[in-house]
């Protein structure tokens, strides 16, 4: 179990971040000890050699008898410096320093290094013989910095500073920094416990969604529990690619059964009539007329096959065709242009209301053939249903977008066969007396797909308006 959870990544990602945080954190406490204790050492410098220049001023005033009684009231003083007095020969004389490490009294000025000493009544006494050896110094663990001054008279007078207080420091610093680090394993171990764990179980049950999907279920959906987080994020973008590949599926098996069932009336027809020719003993003129119907047949079926095959590009997000600006009122008026002796042969009144000029960033031929289809449409089926058959084809601006509108007064779609109507080969009761392949709203609703619109269909009572809305930021230029 254990190494299978030291396999994951929440894990690594765990660890690598410890790693990370504690070589920060050692270089930032290393950086602060030093600097502080840098500061603790400078400072005690700087109040040696103020001390150092207050005997010797006392030195000069008084000589050597006032030095001594100097340095006797100093050392003891409470929490006093290092003070000492000797002789030309090391000897101490005066001070507070019971014994001192070899070769420190040598040489004047700073002393290169810390060394060890010892104060009087370390060893249980007050007064006892100076030690030489410097492991018995060592042993006191005292450690100093001082100042050694050769006077005159070649005494050797030494101030000093036990160096207790940086070390103090740096203890404190050390313990806090392992006391930190621990905290640190602890914290870290509790928070990989219930959130890594956490983490886990989610990938666990994306892992089991995603193996029912695998084998078939295309129903299935990935878990999200609402916190918005990254896992709900990623989940929410593979359900909808998952909707879109379960619509597509679904769709392609839409199509084959409706190929199966709606094509096989026209091609029937074109064999029947084939054999009717080659059956009888017909003239010239019926041959012609059977090869031209059968010409015609065929055209149908080329279209409608065409229609199928840009349906499936615009459903998958792909098309050859260049998008370019596209002037939607321009388009508007070609359109009515094209069919006006269409709608005046059925009796039908086409009419145009254009607001203001829109240009959008679209494919012109998608476009066009979408609302042609539409505009077909509303001519087919408004002709001979009323007294005054009428197709208005309008442009407006509209809160989202631009709206290219096709109302009719015709019979209309019932509201609850709305959503069929944009289905492909889909054709209601009262359109199959009409001739087509039910592909018309299809191709609408596709085009509008690929242009990130919609297509949107609503009841007049009487008549059906469809409704192409492009989105706000397809325009690129507006003219008011």
């Amino acid at each position: 179990m254990l190494p299978a959870v030291l396999r994951t990544t929440a894990a690594r990602l765990t660890a690598m971040f410890m790693v990370l945080f504690a070589l920060c954190a050692g270089v930032l406490v290393f950086y602060m000890s030093t600097l502080s204790v840098s500061m603790l050492t400078a400072q005690t410098q700087e109040t040696i050699a103020e001390e150092m220049q207050s005997l010797a001023r006392a030195y000069q005033r008084g000589s050597l008898p006032a030095l001594v009684r100097f340095v006797e009231t100093r050392s003891r003083q409470p929490g006093a410096n290092l003070y000492l007095l000797a002789d030309v020969n090391g000897r101490i004389l005066s001070g507070n320093v019971d014994s001192i490490e070899p070769g420190v009294l040598e040489a004047d000025g700073w002393t290169p290094r810390p060394f060890a000493y010892r104060r009087y009544g370390d060893r249980g006494s007050a007064v006892s013989p100076p030690p030489v050896e410097g492991a018995e110094i060592q042993a006191t663990g005292h450690q100093a910095v001082a100042l050694v001054l050769r006077l005159p008279n070649q005494m050797i007078l030494l101030v000093g500073r036990d160096l207790g207080e940086p070390q103090i420091v740096r203890d404190i610093v050390n313990r806090s920094l392992i006391l930190a680090f621990g905290m640190m394993g602890i914290g870290a171990a509790v928070i990989w416990f219930f959130v890594g764990r956490r983490a886990l179980r989610r990938i666990d049950t994306v892992s089991e969604a995603s193996r029912r999907i695998m084998g078939g279920d295309l129903t299935g959906r990935l878990p999200v529990n609402g916190s918005g987080d990254e896992f709900d994020r990623l989940s929410e973008n593979l359900n909808v690619m998952l909707a879109r590949i379960a619509r597509l599926n679904d769709g392609l098996k839409q199509v084959s059964d409706n190929i199966a069932h709606d094509l096989k009336t026209p091609l029937t027809r074109l064999r029947n009539r084939a054999e009717v020719a080659l059956a009888g003993d017909l003239e010239e003129k019926d041959y012609r007329e059977a090869l031209e119907a059968t010409i015609s047949e065929s055209d149908q079926l080329i279209r409608t096959f065409n229609a199928i095959l840009m349906i499936s590009r615009l459903e998958a997000g792909y098309s050859s065709e260049q998008t370019v600006p596209v002037d939607l009122a321009r388009t508007v008026a070609d359109v009515v242009e094209l069919y006006e002796p269409v709608a005046e042969e059925l009796g039908v009144l086409i009419e145009a209301s254009v607001q203001g000029d829109a240009t959008i960033t679209a494919n012109r031929e998608l476009v066009a053939q979408a609302l042609s289809n539409i505009v077909d449409n509303a001519i087919k089926y408004s002709a001979g249903s009323g007294e005054a058959p009428r197709v208005l084809v309008s442009l407006r601006r509209s809160d989202d977008g631009v709206a290219v509108e096709v109302a009719d007064n015709g019979p209309g779609i019932p509201e609850d066969d709305h959503d069929r109507a944009t289905e492909r080969f889909v054709r209601l009761e009262r359109s199959r007396s009409q001739p087509g392949s039910g592909l018309g709203l299809s191709l609408a609703k596709a085009v509008m797909e690929f242009h990130r619109g919609r297509l949107e269909l609503s009841g007049r009572n009487p008549g059906l308006s469809v409704k192409m809305i492009f989105r706000e930021d397809s325009r690129i230029n507006e003219q008011r």
